[in-house]
């Protein structure tokens, strides 16, 4: 057994060589107060972090929708790369490809909007000459000095709440468009970028287990990208129907509305029936035929759609129990709202997966 040079101390671990950087010194003695002052700069540390979260939960929020758009979009650029398009070129295509659809989007929704307000806005004239020969409502507004509290109301308080509303609405509007998008450019980056951000994830992990890691995490984003195609895929059809539907019964707008029930489409286990219910009320609005003739078109196309068209595109991507599901929806909308909704299926499906093939054989084996 060796022996220890005079003056050196046996417990003390063996000087590393000298580096770039020199010879690092002895560790620091383990006395109470560094314990202490160092679970205090934790205890602190922790804290930071939580304020940072919090305040950063909005861009945080935008990244992760960011990141899943990007894995739901990969295969399509992966396909495009394996019919020997250039990896830019493919992200471009598919990046321009979302931007079309978005535009077409704002296009079907935006001019139903501000036609319908144009329309209200000059109806008001005839509205308030009706409601002067009325002798109910003349009586009702001598009755009650209707003219003189609106003049009262008209002061310079009201004129500014009303102008902060106005300012709230455009501030609301460019928020919208300024998320959209940082939501749309974090997406392109993490497209463009995706192989070499998911080897820097795999390289975190030791090597001992990265190989396991990696064929479990290969599989989550296969499945979540799966999931995020199907579901466009499904909603893509559900538009396109409805926009049939409404060419053939003679809605009003029918495009728009057909983008409706798209994008409420995507929303799990109440996308559907919010979309339906919003094109019926727009039937029954126009006549009462119509409405009841959008309420069962609507019933027998979910049938078809949950039990023929959801399960046969849902088969070889993801495999979750109904009340995972509803639970994940629900717990996803009251953490994140819609989108929480929209990423619930697939985070399940994931964690499904980890369960079964990480945590499950653990326990078997204690």
């Amino acid at each position: 057994m060796p022996v220890p040079a005079p003056g050196v101390d046996p417990d003390e671990p063996p000087a590393v060589p000298s580096g770039k950087f020199g010879t690092p010194g002895r560790p620091l003695r383990r006395s109470s107060f560094l314990l202490g002052f160092t679970g205090a700069l934790g205890v602190l540390l922790a804290y930071t972090l939580y304020l940072g979260i919090r305040n950063a939960g909005g861009i945080l929020v935008l990244v992760v929708i960011a990141l899943f758009l990007a894995v739901g979009l990969n295969p399509a650029v992966v396909r495009l790369g394996r019919w020997g398009v250039p990896h830019g070129l493919a992200v471009a295509g598919v990046a321009l490809t979302v931007v079309l659809l978005l535009c077409g989007g704002i296009v079907a929704l935006v001019p139903p909007i501000v036609t319908q307000s144009g329309q209200f806005i000059d109806q008001i004239p005839s509205l308030l000459d009706e409601l002067r020969r009325n002798p109910t409502v003349n009586d009702l507004v001598e009755r009650y000095d209707v003219v003189e509290r609106v003049q009262g109301a008209a002061n310079a308080e009201t004129v500014g709440r009303a102008l902060g509303g106005v300012l709230g609405g455009a501030q609301l509007i460019f928020g919208t468009v300024f998320r959209t998008l940082t939501v749309l450019v974090l997406t392109i980056y993490f497209l463009a970028y995706f192989d070499k951000l998911r080897s820097l994830g795999y390289s975190l992990v030791p090597r001992s287990r990265r190989q396991r890691v990696q064929l479990i995490g290969d599989e989550i984003l296969a499945k979540v990208g799966a999931y995020m195609v199907g579901a466009l895929s499904i909603a893509v059809l559900a538009g396109a129907t409805t926009f049939v539907f409404a060419l053939i019964v003679d809605l009003p707008y029918p495009f728009a509305l057909a983008v409706v029930v798209a994008v409420t489409d995507l929303i799990p286990q109440i996308g559907a029936t919010l979309g339906a219910v919003i094109v019926s009320l727009v039937g029954f609005a126009a006549d009462l035929p119509t409405g009841i003739a959008c309420a069962v078109f609507f019933l027998i196309y979910q049938q078809v759609e949950n039990y023929l068209i959801y399960p046969k595109v849902m088969r070889r991507s993801v495999e979750v129990n109904e009340v995972a599901a509803l639970l994940a929806a629900l717990l996803g909308v009251a953490l994140l709202g819609v989108v929480g909704a929209l990423i619930a299926i697939p985070t399940v499906a994931a964690l499904q997966l980890i369960l079964r093939e990480v945590v499950l054989p653990r326990q078997e084996r204690r």
